[in-house]
């Protein structure tokens, strides 16, 4: 007998999630043959569908709605829960820890494959500000917009019930670093949240919160175009978000956040969005790289050069063939994401069976985003769109992108129940720390040095 021809997955997002998806049913006769074996790493056991996190953390959806169990989706495929931690194409082994092997106390274990897929996404890329690693909080992953969720009501009981008033500006000021997609909708949705949750505050009032967002550079959003950027400045500004452009932040120890511009803010909360970084498993490959850490890869979606390996998404530096430019490259976002792990996957398969691969190709539809509830700004194939209809494309886009037809339903029957009742407002700051009471509990009483009475 023959062992059956292991396609091995690096990632469980977007990408990972997808061309796994769409093999299992461009392959479906050769794995219930036997022939064909499909074995997804992820360390999570979800997808993360990232565009909602700034609506999970306002409390619009669930938290286990953002996410699709992969081990429910991905029914003919194997679930690795581990780490990539190095991959050696020459001798087509990755090298890869679970949770297994870390409880076994081996080490990590050698995986061989026959086809790779590299789809390990991105991280937070950081700057070495000093205090930024003690104070700073990211949001790419749903347990840190609940963690952000929690924090900002926090921060709002503290400053209710304090009798120091430069710890209650402290906790009532919040500082967000990034004008992009994550760091707009975020800081967007947690005013909005944080406005409504103040009328429950007897000495809070909306206006004693101060919000400030950083930008680098001379805009926000700028997928969405100069115009609808400015739209958005002027939106935030009206809401008393103090917006500045040309600004980093330089430090922010001893929770005081010194910008470039000569602002010092002592603040309880510093978020930072300001943009993302290949995986470093990329770094652990053999594989070629650009000047940005990104695999090269043709416009077939495999790997410049190497033959049996493949990647998209963030990790991968792909030819858009649409582009008038010649040399330009498709935008690591989630709307190249998708439809490139449609033509991975087809691709994949077609490769097994000896026949042509296909290029991707697909033109910028435009980008959509979303300024807090019933707000937004939108640019979408040439047309502009502002205020509820933006707000309305950008929810029925998503809604729309979400994988599975359950989440669908579970999605838009909390929009539907959020709009007939009122929001959450409550914190549940214990899930950061589930064992905290038990632990107290079970602490040995202190010794006090008394004795008993007789």
């Amino acid at each position: 007998m023959t062992e059956p021809a292991r396609i091995l997955v690096v990632g469980g997002g977007y990408v990972g999630m997808y061309t796994a998806l769409r093999l299992q049913r461009q392959l479906r006769a050769e794995l219930r043959a036997g022939d064909v074996e499909i074995v997804v790493v992820t360390p999570e056991p979800y997808m993360t569908y990232q565009p909602f996190l700034p609506e999970a953390a306002a409390g619009s959806i669930s938290p286990r709605h953002v996410v699709v169990p992969l081990r429910r989706v991905l029914h003919g495929c194997r679930i690795l829960i581990g780490e990539v931690r190095s991959v050696d194409h020459a001798k087509r082994t990755a090298t890869l820890s679970t949770l297994a092997t870390a409880e076994e106390g081996t080490g990590a274990v050698d995986l061989p494959y026959d086809e790779l897929v590299i789809a390990p996404g991105s991280v937070s890329r950081t700057l070495p500000v000093p205090g930024l690693p003690d104070h700073g909080i990211g949001f790419k992953t749903v347990e840190e917009a609940i963690g952000l969720r929690n924090h900002v009501i926090e921060q709002m009981d503290i400053a209710s019930s304090t009798r120091d008033p430069a710890l209650r500006d402290a906790a009532l000021t919040f500082v967000f670093v990034g004008g992009g997609y994550a760091g707009v909708e975020a800081l967007a949705e947690l005013e909005d949240m944080a406005r409504y949750t103040a009328r429950y505050y007897h000495n809070l009032k909306p206006e004693d919160l101060r919000w400030v967002l950083v930008e680098a550079s001379d805009r926000i959003l700028p997928e969405v175009g100069e115009e609808m950027g400015r739209y958005a400045i002027r939106e935030l500004r009206g809401r008393n978000i103090d917006v500045r452009l040309e600004t980093r932040l330089e430090s922010c120890e001893d929770r005081v956040a010194v910008l470039s511009d000569g602002t010092r803010l002592p603040t309880r909360t510093v978020v930072w969005t300001a943009g993302v970084r290949p995986a470093p498993v990329l770094a652990a490959t053999d594989l070629p790289r650009d000047e940005r850490g990104r695999l090269r890869c043709t416009a077939q979606l495999a790997v410049e050069g190497v033959a049996h390996a493949w990647a998209a998404g963030d990790a991968a530096a792909v030819p858009d063939v649409t582009a008038e430019e010649p040399g330009r490259e498709c935008a690591p976002n989630a709307q190249h994401a998708v439809r490139q792990a449609k033509v991975l996957a087809e691709n994949i398969a077609a490769s097994l069976r000896g026949q042509p691969l296909k290029e991707y190709a697909h033109a910028y539809a435009g980008s959509v985003a979303s300024l807090g509830l019933h707000k937004g700004v939108a640019h979408v194939y040439g047309r502009k769109l502002k205020g509820y209809p933006a707000w309305f494309m950008h929810r029925a886009y998503h809604l729309s992108r979400v994988p599975t037809f359950n989440r669908k339903a579970r999605v838009l029957a909390e929009w539907t129940l959020s709009g007939l009742f009122k929001r959450e407002i409550v914190s549940l700051g214990s899930l950061e720390h589930p064992r905290a009471e038990f632990e107290l509990a079970a602490a040995p009483p202190p010794d006090h040095g008394d004795k008993p009475s007789s």
